[in-house]
């Protein structure tokens, strides 16, 4: 089946996961729910390799594909992080943490990573190695730095 329709089939997983991120929104590095999630959902996708902790709450996936002709390698990354805001939006999903709220779309950045992490573990028909990075503290918090030193 082309990968088009794979990922259109895990459309409602992929809703749900950033529903629920939307709902439990957490500031800079203290995404310990989330990452934890992301940890779990990496493994029972059967990543090759999931490293928990980086940068003090990031995560990263490794999946390596069923060949590597050309030591290919990419790194595909989310940020995990809210700002400190309430929202007032009304929806049903809406945040339900006073003082914070995922106002710049990183609910979907990490829900939309980690379903790419499902699809292509789910078959590993790829030339390569992909390394699926899960940074906190975006919002200004030097997270990046964090995940690299």
């Amino acid at each position: 089946m082309p990968v088009k329709n794979r990922f259109a089939e895990l459309q409602e997983e992929i809703t749900e996961w950033r529903h629920d991120f939307h709902a439990n929104p957490e500031i800079l590095f203290e995404t310990h729910r989330t990452s934890k999630i992301v940890e779990q959902k990496l493994k029972s996708f059967g990543c090759d390799s999931v490293v928990f902790g980086l940068g003090r709450t990031g995560v990263v996936g490794i999946i390596h594909g069923r060949e590597n002709t050309n030591n290919s390698v990419i790194g595909l990354r989310a940020d995990m992080d809210a700002l400190p805001i309430d929202e007032t939006t009304g929806l049903s999903y809406a945040s339900k943490v006073k003082g914070a709220m995922h106002a710049c779309g990183h609910d979907g950045h990490t829900a939309m990573l980690l379903g790419a992490a499902k699809l292509l573990s789910s078959k590993k028909d790829f030339d390569g190695t992909v390394y699926f990075i899960f940074q906190p503290a975006e919002e200004g918090g030097g997270g990046g730095l964090a995940m690299i030193d």
